[in-house]
């Protein structure tokens, strides 16, 4: 396992957000290779303490080494949050980052099976202990399961014909190699439709992943989870980096923001619900010019933010 170089991205806004301050208590519930998690450690040292957590115990291994002081790590999901922190007997927290998505390294990294841009296993699980892995997914799911998940987490038109593809195709041998995929998904898509836009095959292999590392079943339940793991005036920062994911996270923190379920021409509030978080981000931030330049990956990322009221 090589070092890696990683570029965080909305490293700034992200930390100027968050609020690290010394002697803090933070999470980072997506450490990947520590970029977000040093600019924290920066901040809350030499008293404070920040737990990484992360699904890849290889990506977790490399933070380690370049953190050492006040870094704890944990391998395991964020979707898990409450339970991850109670075991280390901590309840409560001054803040919380998520960055949603494949890491770079996974990316970068062609034994992983994620990329569409190197012939490799498929996989695609960011846990290596977990069983399920693309390949299952392509070879067992049957021909309308394939259809919804490619259409509905790849947002992908040509959906029915390449899950029609792949069914044919697995009939004559099992489909091993993103390499094969790829091929697939090329064959399925007209040529007319494969002149423009992005690679053919970066909608059905966003699908994939989401499918098997169950991005988005749950996600808005464990976002109010790390929500209430936060004490009061505690910050949850979560970057993103597609529309599906985005779209979950803006209505669970407008949902917590403004709870009440009482009919809107109400007089006055009978329900008793009342706001459990302030959002700090109108709108979603944004990389600037110069991070589009340096850093190209991160041109579809969205930061949101809120701060947790007393309780």
């Amino acid at each position: 396992m090589s070092e890696y170089k990683h570029v965080s991205v909305l490293l700034a806004p992200t930390i100027e957000l968050l609020a690290p301050a010394p002697g803090a208590i933070m999470v980072d519930g997506t450490v990947g290779l520590g970029g977000h998690s040093e600019a924290i450690l920066q901040r809350i040292r030499p008293d404070g303490i920040l737990f990484g957590v992360d699904r890849d115990r290889n990506a977790l291994a490399m933070a380690k080494r370049r953190l050492a002081e006040g870094f704890l790590p944990i391998h395991g999901n964020f979707f898990n949050l409450r339970s991850l922190l109670a075991e280390n007997g901590v309840q409560t927290v001054d803040g919380v980052v998520l960055d949603l998505g494949v890491s770079s390294y996974q990316l970068d990294e062609p034994s992983r099976g994620f990329s569409y841009m190197a012939d490799a296993p498929l996989d695609m699980r960011m846990d290596e202990t977990q069983p399920y892995s693309a390949r299952d997914a392509v070879n067992t799911l049957g021909e309308e399961e394939l259809r919804r998940i490619i259409q509905e987490y790849g947002e992908e038109r040509w959906a029915k014909r390449i899950a029609q593809f792949i069914a044919q195709k697995r009939q004559q041998a099992p489909i091993e190699t993103t390499g094969q995929l790829v091929e697939i998904i090329k064959a399925a898509i007209p040529a007319s439709a494969r002149r423009e836009g992005p690679h053919p095959a970066k909608r059905t292999f966003q699908a994939l992943r989401i499918h098997v590392n169950g991005e988005l079943e749950g996600l808005g339940q464990a976002l109010e989870d790390a929500v209430h793991c936060l004490k009061p005036g505690g910050r949850l920062c979560v970057i993103t980096f597609h529309s599906l994911e985005d779209r979950i996270v803006k209505q669970t923190f407008q949902r917590l923001q403004n709870p009440c379920t009482c009919p809107p021409h109400s007089p006055i509030c009978t329900c008793g619900k009342q706001a459990e978080v302030e959002i700090l981000t109108r709108k979603p931030i944004v990389p600037d010019a110069q991070e589009l330049d340096e850093n190209p990956r991160s041109r579809s990322a969205k930061l949101r933010a809120v701060r947790r009221l007393a309780f």
